[in-house]
């Protein structure tokens, strides 16, 4: 073409014409293409659109694609040709195929009015799709205005097509159209198949999709590797909500090792982007100090972007910091407030927190009716603190009427997803048959799988389980092992049984020291009755201390302990460990007595009896040696007779007397019986047998009971 440009020649079209006509008659395609061009517009040659079809069909013949569609627009127009608008849509098409730009665009034409083939939208979006995906404006405002044409149907079909030939962004559409059922039948398999189509070629959303889609096993088999793998091509093309989910995958450790420098790496990615949710996580990782330095400060900023945005986590983070004080001053009403905003929108953290709000009565009035109810919601969600409250709710009639039943369901929803809490308060309802029947094996079970999690009050019961061999065998060296993890942990009551075991040898070397620690560490806490045994310890063996004896028996005697008022009486009595005081012993027995202590009611009989810190009082004395009688102590039942038969303190009535004398003997008091066979000549035949009468039926109840 240098005489038609007149680069190196003068410009001399006619002689260019030769040339080519040269160069076209030996078969170059380009030559003619070029002259059928010279002859459609008349430049070197005289005009001729016949000559010009000629030459252009010869080119197109040759696959040369401008020459196809200036052969289809000489078809359309019937120049040079007959006009035949099948033919030319057929030579369109294939120029569309070669890749022609205008051909794309007037088959597209074609297929939307109908002109030389059959009307078909769908393969007009699909070419308009094609050129516009090459960067044609024109094609691309051509397809906005056909979408707004096109039934649904028709859309879907078209980018079908076009994503069938490749088109990374229409196998996207088409993922989301199968993925909500837009149009076509949802089918989430079809759906991650256009999506994976799409991701291969690199597309952020479409890897995005892919990733949650193994995620949450939609149309896949659940791998969280191979969703953490899409979300990682996204989120490094700067896609924010795979950053998030990225950083999501690296704090849980799904799909990838945990690591939360690297989840603290991504969220803040997304962070400052602004998207909420990375935004509430990050502040997350800065509350707890997982991967980045501890900071309530920056995790009260960063909970703030993110409840600005509705964040319903981040509402109930940010409740937690102002309830805790941490990174603000202390504000209930401001937690409430928060937890209100989350709650309302159905968070069921911010529903448990505001239950315990009203339940302690923090930033609201106290009210256990409005706890029950949040904690409702709660744990209705699968809340599983928010179960156990609801569970102790029911349990203790807090807010809404006990109903035992009604707690262990709840306990046990719990107790299933492993809260040790739930599991030993379910273990405390099977152990007592409370809304279930009573199952000593149950009971254990749980108690069990509360001690393994660490729970010192099931330990406690476990270790009493296998002692009393409840639910399970007993072994004591099992309890042994269960009262000491207890105890390491400062449990009073497994410190006092521990020491119990060390006092009687069962399932530990029997060893008084060891057995006076654990009572000494008990006691010191306050339980009475390692005060009492650390108290009774001191007052026997080679190391007995009866000053230190008394200062514990004192502790525990306070406290109500009945054998404890009862040992300390003793030490009043004799004067060991304290000075001797008659009366003060007499204020110790009564204690005991009262609590049904017999050797406490016969010693204050006897100090009655003798007028001993307290006034001679041979009806008081009757009347406390009636009492240890009455319990078969035949020391008493012999005194309470001689009483009956000398009429002091009480009436004198021999058959009442014999009758106590009897039992006294059948007891094994010798005395007893000696004073009996003078009683009996003193009596009637029919008094005798009233009097055994008498006895046997107490010693009858007696068996009975």
């Amino acid at each position: 073409m240098a005489c038609a440009a007149g680069k190196e020649t003068p410009q001399d079209v006619v002689k260019a014409a030769e040339w080519l006509k040269k160069s076209a008659e030996q078969g170059n395609a380009a030559a003619q293409f070029n002259l059928a061009v010279f002859y459609a517009q008349g430049v070197g040659v005289t005009n001729d659109f016949a000559e010009a079809a000629r030459w252009f069909r010869k080119a197109a013949d040759q696959k040369d694609a401008a020459a196809q569609y200036n052969l289809g627009v000489l078809h359309a127009n019937g120049a040079g040709v007959p006009a035949d608008l099948a033919e030319a849509a057929k030579w369109y098409r294939l120029a569309a195929e070669g890749g022609d730009r205008p051909a794309q665009l007037a088959l597209a034409q074609a297929c939307a009015t109908g002109q030389g083939v059959e009307k078909d939208l769908a393969e007009a979006y699909l070419w308009l799709s094609v050129a516009a995906a090459v960067g044609s404006s024109e094609a691309d405002a051509a397809r906005d205005g056909l979408l707004e044409a096109m039934k649904p149907e028709q859309i879907t079909e078209g980018r079908q097509r076009h994503a069938r030939r490749g088109d990374k962004e229409d196998q996207y559409n088409l993922g989301l159209a199968y993925a909500m059922g837009d149009n076509v039948k949802q089918d989430l398999a079809t759906a991650v198949k256009w999506f994976r189509d799409a991701a291969t070629q690199g597309h952020p959303e479409a890897q995005l999709k892919l990733g949650l889609a193994y995620t949450e096993a939609r149309g896949v088999t659940n791998d969280f590797a191979e969703a953490a793998r899409w979300l990682r091509l996204a989120a490094e093309q700067g896609h924010i909500k795979a950053q998030y989910h990225l950083g999501s995958a690296h704090a849980d450790g799904r799909g990838v090792a945990q690591d939360f420098a690297e989840a603290a790496k991504w969220y803040r990615k997304a962070a400052e982007q602004g998207v909420a949710p990375a935004q509430s996580g990050l502040g997350l990782l800065y509350a707890k100090g997982q991967g980045v330095k501890q900071d309530f400060v920056e995790a009260l900023n960063w909970f703030r972007k993110a409840a600005a945005q509705d964040d319903v986590n981040a509402q109930a983070n940010l409740g937690i910091l102002y309830a805790r004080g941490q990174g603000v001053t202390p504000d209930a009403s401001e937690a409430v407030n928060w937890f209100r905003k989350a709650a309302d929108r159905g968070n069921a953290q911010a529903q448990y927190h505001l239950g315990n709000a009203h339940a302690a009565g923090r930033g609201v009035p106290k009210d256990f009716a409005e706890a029950a109810r949040w904690f409702l919601k709660a744990a209705t969600q699968g809340d599983v603190p928010a179960q156990v409250n609801l569970g102790s709710a029911y349990s203790e009639g807090q807010g809404v009427p006990r109903n035992y039943a009604e707690a262990a369901k709840w306990f046990r929803l719990a107790a299933d997803k492993g809260d040790a809490r739930a599991q030993y308060n379910l273990g405390l309802a099977a152990e007592n048959g409370q809304g279930m029947e009573r199952n000593p094996t149950e009971a254990f079970k749980w108690f069990r799988a509360a001690a393994d999690r660490g729970v010192t009050d099931a330990q406690v019961k476990l270790g009493t389980a296998y002692a009393q061999g409840f639910g399970t065998l007993q072994d004591f060296t099992e309890a042994a092992k269960w009262f000491l993890k207890a105890a390491a942990q400062g449990d009073r009551v497994a410190q006092f049984n521990l020491g119990l075991l060390h006092e009687q040898g069962r399932g530990v070397v029997k060893e008084s020291a060891e057995a006076r620690m654990w009572y000494r560490k008990a006691a010191e806490q306050g339980h009475t009755k390692a005060q009492y045994h650390l108290g009774y310890a001191y007052t026997i063996g080679s190391t007995a201390n009866f000053e230190e004896a008394a200062r514990w028996l004192r502790k525990a005697a306070e406290q109500g302990e009945t054998a404890a008022q009862f040992s300390l009486g003793v030490l009043c009595d004799t004067g060991r460990g304290v000075k001797q005081d008659f009366a003060e012993a007499a204020k110790w027995y009564r204690a005991a007595g009262e609590h049904g202590h017999i050797q406490a009611q016969l010693n204050l009989a006897n100090l009655y009896d003798a007028g001993q810190g307290v006034e001679k009082n041979v009806t008081e004395a009757a009347k406390w040696y009636r009492k240890a009688a009455e319990q078969g102590d035949p020391q008493a039942e012999y005194a309470i007779g001689t009483c009956y038969a000398d009429g002091e303190g009480v009436p004198q009535d021999l058959v009442e007397a014999c009758k106590w004398v009897t039992l006294a003997a059948a007891h094994g008091n010798k005395d007893a019986a000696t004073f009996k066979e003078s009683l009996e000549k003193k009596l009637t035949p029919e008094q005798k047998a009233k009097a055994q009468q008498l006895a046997d039926a107490a010693l009858a109840a007696t068996a009975k009971k």
